[in-house]
C-alpha cells in the first residue's frame, strides 16, 4: 500500500478551476435559452418588454465559466489545504498500485509516423 500524505495545493486548485470552468461552459446553452425565452415570453406574462433581457443573458453566459472557474480554484485550494491538515492527523488515502509487466511501455503498439517521401 502507498499512502498519499499530502497534495500540492496549487496543482489541485488549478485542476479544479479548469474542471469547474468546463462545467460553466456546459451551462452556457441553458443560460442563453432561458434568456431568450425570458425576453420572448415576457410580454405574455404581463411583464413589460425588456430589451436588455437578451443582453443580460449573453453577459451571464460569458461570465459563467469565469465565475465557476474561480470558484473551483478557491474550493480546490481550500480542499487541498484541508486534506493536508486532516491527513496529518488521521493518515492519507491508501492506494494499491500495481506495476505492469516489464518491457511493455504501452498497452498498444506504437507505430512511428510515416517518413515523407521526396
Amino acid at each position: 500500500m502507498h499512502i498519499v500524505k499530502s497534495v500540492g495545493v496549487m496543482s489541485v486548485a488549478k485542476i479544479m478551476g479548469l474542471i469547474y470552468a468546463c462545467i460553466g461552459v456546459i451551462f452556457i446553452p441553458f443560460i442563453l435559452l432561458f434568456a431568450a425565452l425570458g425576453s420572448a415570453f415576457g410580454p405574455m406574462t404581463g411583464q413589460p418588454n425588456n430589451p436588455f433581457a437578451g443582453v443580460v443573458g449573453i453577459v451571464l453566459a460569458v461570465i459563467a465559466p469565469v465565475f465557476y472557474g474561480g470558484f473551483g480554484f478557491v474550493v480546490g485550494a481550500v480542499g487541498a489545504l484541508l486534506y493536508n491538515l486532516f491527513s496529518g492527523w488521521v493518515g492519507g488515502f491508501e492506494l494499491q498500485l500495481e506495476s505492469g509487466p516489464t518491457g511493455i511501455v504501452a498497452p498498444y503498439p506504437i507505430v512511428p509516423p510515416p517518413t515523407p517521401s521526396v
